[in-house]
């Protein structure tokens, strides 16, 4: 950093964006769609935050949400990183609905995929996989915010077994919040135009 250049605003920024992504005590506690797939998990993995629309509106952009489909919604300023023809659309496309028993394609790794085992418009996306020995869940669950026209979405990821629980939670957690942080403020960005 150069001498003289306060980066406290960046600092900030980026504090108060992996916070925003913070789940509460109760919704940790909470019992999700999905959570029987993965009954005893190893880990488990809790995001949550806030849109500023209801569940319907916020529900086809996080359906079309995917590698080879509608990308991973990443705010523009993170975006002009990225190679335009790597960004996550802009727009909602009809043909990235989604039914249970589909196969769509993750990023992690080249063969790795996520099968849809719960479809339930506007409220709950779950999908599962296996990498190697270890299966999981990522559910999406939308519910009406605390304030009008709002959209609570709460992300669960379930992981069993796990060999190394605690690499596992340091650096996958790390990641996965990152990650959420980044689709948070992508997503807003989507559904509320003008909110960047």
């Amino acid at each position: 950093m150069a001498r003289g250049v306060d980066d406290t605003d960046g600092m900030t920024s980026l504090r108060t964006a992996l916070a925003d992504v913070a789940p509460s005590a109760a919704e940790v506690a909470a019992t999700l769609p999905g959570d029987e797939v993965v009954a005893a998990p190893d880990v488990v993995m809790d995001r949550a935050f806030d849109v500023a629309a209801e569940p319907e509106v916020v529900w086809p952009w996080l359906e079309q949400l995917g590698k080879r489909r509608a990308g991973w919604y990443l705010p523009r300023t993170v975006e002009r990183l990225v190679p335009p023809g790597r960004r996550a659309a802009r727009h909602l496309d009809d043909r990235w609905r989604l039914r249970v028993g589909q196969v769509v394609p993750d990023w992690g790794g080249r063969d790795a995929t996520f099968e849809v085992v719960r479809v339930e418009p506007p409220t709950a996306l779950v999908y599962r996989s296996r990498r190697g020995a270890t299966e999981l869940t990522w559910a999406l669950v939308l519910t009406p915010g605390r304030s009008p026209a709002t959209t609570r979405v709460h992300l669960r990821l379930r992981l069993s077994p796990v060999a190394h629980v605690r690499l596992a939670e340091a650096v996958g957690g790390s990641f996965d919040l990152l990650t959420v942080a980044g689709l948070a403020a992508g997503l807003r960005e989507r559904v509320v135009p003008g909110s960047s």
